[in-house]
């Protein structure tokens, strides 16, 4: 028995091993990565709520609505502009009829002016039918150079004057304040056509 106290001191190992008669069971495989989480769709944010005021019977707006010069095109930065006249007439069904006023500046001759700011309020009043609202719901005239609310003798007077107004012209089918819905101005033509 020396050969196992030999073999002991020399120190060498030993494993063992027993078969149960059984498979070795292989171990669970790891748990799979957790799916990422679906990311959210970014929309776009608006800029800012955009909200209505009124002055009276005028529709205030923060800004012009703007036109490609001598043109009665309207330029895509009107949109924004234009959406708050969309949201208040969503919101104030009772107003039956909106007068839209086009006003230029004194340049240029006194006749091409007021066929300009006719056009000029036709296109605005024909953006809003587009929208989805009722053509009737509109009046579009033009005042030319007729009535500036700025001096004409600067660029900023000039700017001032060159301007698109939205007035309540009826309630419900009558006239506001006893006015003619044209407001003074010329009829620019039929919204519905």
């Amino acid at each position: 028995m020396m050969v196992g106290t030999a073999a002991a001191t020399a120190g060498c190992t030993a494993s063992a091993s027993f078969n149960t008669g059984k498979e070795p069971v292989a171990e669970p495989p790891p748990p799979p990565e957790p799916a990422p989480e679906p990311k959210e769709e970014k929309k776009p944010r608006p800029r800012f709520k955009m909200t209505f005021k009124l002055k009276g019977n005028q529709v205030e707006l923060p800004g012009p609505v703007v036109f490609e010069t001598n043109s009665d095109k309207l330029l895509p930065e009107s949109d924004e502009v234009l959406n708050i006249v969309d949201d208040f007439l969503k919101q104030r069904k009772d107003v039956t009829l909106l007068r839209v006023e086009g006003h230029t500046d004194s340049d240029g001759e006194d006749a091409a002016n007021q066929t300009l700011s006719e056009k000029r309020s036709m296109s605005v009043a024909r953006w809003l039918v587009a929208k989805g609202h009722d053509c009737k719901r509109f009046i579009a005239v033009g005042f030319g150079e007729s009535k500036p609310v700025a001096d004409n003798s600067t660029p900023d007077g000039k700017a001032q004057n060159r301007r698109t107004g939205f007035f309540i012209a009826a309630i419900e089918g009558k006239a506001v304040d006893k006015q003619p819905v044209d407001g003074g101005g010329k009829v620019a033509g039929d919204a519905c056509k």
